[in-house]
């Protein structure tokens, strides 16, 4: 596939730079993420605010060509890495007072990286005032990706063949035990667990793969009804958040309020349809209960 593929672009982001954050993204997964993916030593892993929480020097050093190569395209804008943002956590709050914004995840999925799992990824976003007009969720390992923009389709780029309009088709009589989704309970409130683990017995099947990533491509690609995400951070759901949106399904947080990058609290819903997103959300209204 050709590193310079025609797509529609927000109006902050030229055709020709869309183009080179594409292929920025690629040339930093061939040299700083894919060579070390099954190749770490013990000390290239580290730990950030726990012993689940990992870091390594792909994270580190894919953060550090992206958010160089983004400078130098968009030397005004704010730029936001997720290992950047745990040295310095107050950079969020700036996301969504800035007229351009990126929002960067090196190496989402991490613990997968380093447990040698190809169920990883790269995330980009850019934000207009926090609110999401460019995405980006790049698989390394196969080499596609899917990206949209604020007014555009979702679109999917696989090598050898064309890009592919993304629409979710609507199923508004589909029933709770019928549907399929992604939670991440390990990242849900230790005094709400109990409630979620009975909620699972009402779904066909709730799983988690720890990459946002791919659980978004999957929602995108029409193979699971719904993520709900916790710990909502402009690295990790910015650019799902809106592609789930572009590919014709319902994005908002649980408490039905609007969403922008810049929110750290709460919960985060994106299913197939607006009638999915609130037959969940009905599901799960104890989790906004303080």
């Amino acid at each position: 596939m050709s590193d310079n593929l025609p797509m529609t672009v927000p109006a902050p982001i030229s055709l020709a730079q869309a183009s080179q954050i594409v292929n920025l993204v690629r040339r930093t997964a061939r040299a700083e993420i894919l060579p070390r993916f099954r190749t770490l030593s013990h000390a290239e892993v580290d730990t950030k605010s726990g012993p689940e929480d990992l870091v390594t020097e792909a994270d580190r050093a894919a953060e550090a060509m992206i958010a160089r190569g983004l400078r130098q395209m968009f030397p005004d804008a704010l730029i936001v890495g997720e290992e950047a943002a745990a040295d310095d956590p107050e950079i969020i709050g700036q996301v969504d007072a800035a007229q351009l914004a990126f929002a960067i995840d090196p190496v989402d999925g991490t613990s997968n990286f380093v447990f040698g799992l190809s169920t990883f990824g790269v995330i980009l976003s850019a934000t207009r005032y926090g609110v999401p007009v460019f995405g980006l969720l790049y698989d390394p390992v196969m080499d596609d990706w899917i990206m949209a923009e604020e007014h555009g389709s979702a679109l999917y780029y696989r090598a050898q063949m064309p890009a592919r309009r993304l629409m979710l088709p609507d199923q508004p009589d589909k029933a709770i035990d019928e549907m399929v989704g992604y939670l991440p309970f390990y990242l849900i409130p230790q005094g709400k667990q109990d409630e979620v683990a009975a909620a699972y017995t009402a779904f066909r099947r709730i799983n988690s793969l720890r990459c946002s990533c791919h659980e978004f491509r999957t929602l995108a690609l029409g193979h699971v009804d719904f993520v709900l995400s916790a710990r909502p951070s402009p690295w990790d759901h910015a650019a799902g958040m809106l592609i789930a949106q572009r590919a014709g399904g319902y994005a908002a947080p649980l408490d039905g309020g609007g969403y922008t990058a810049g929110r750290t609290d709460g919960f985060l819903l994106a299913a197939r349809d607006r009638s999915t997103w609130t037959k969940v959300a009905e599901r799960f209204t104890f989790l906004l209960a303080e």
